[in-house]
């Protein structure tokens, strides 16, 4: 789940972010962004036609997914996203697929493709999740 400072750091909609050669298909590349005492950590994942960003932390206990200082964020085969604290498993889309993140997702960072490079996209905060927001 999402924490209110996740969205401190994150650097502004239309923020070059890196050449989408840059990142092996398939593939991982992390980005780091501070503003004074405040850090963002995401992801971008690229296989084929899929681009996707994700804040950098598993659902499960907020670690860091990816081996730190590096772009180590799928498995060998390159078809899922691997938590290296714990070895959950998740989808490119980002749905944990194992326990103990079963059922659970990544939280996403908004990314576009745009003449051949990696930008940040337009980013809305999630509404807080709440047993009453399910009922309907």
């Amino acid at each position: 789940m999402a924490r209110p400072d996740d969205y401190a750091a994150r650097p502004p909609a239309g923020e070059r972010l890196c050449a989408l050669a840059d990142i092996a298909d398939p593939g991982a590349k992390a980005f780091r962004f501070r503003d004074g005492d405040l850090l963002f950590a995401g992801f971008v994942v690229r296989a084929g036609e899929l681009i996707r960003g994700f804040i950098d932390r598993c659902p499960h206990a907020a670690y860091p997914l990816g081996y730190y200082g590096t772009d180590q964020f799928l498995t060998k085969a390159g078809d899922r996203i691997l938590c290296a604290a714990h070895g959950a498993l998740f989808t490119l889309e980002g749905e944990g697929v194992c326990n103990p993140c079963q059922g659970q997702w990544l939280t996403p960072w908004e990314v576009e493709v745009r003449d051949g490079d990696v930008f940040t996209a337009a980013f809305t905060p999630p509404a807080p999740r709440t047993p009453d927001a399910r009922a309907g």
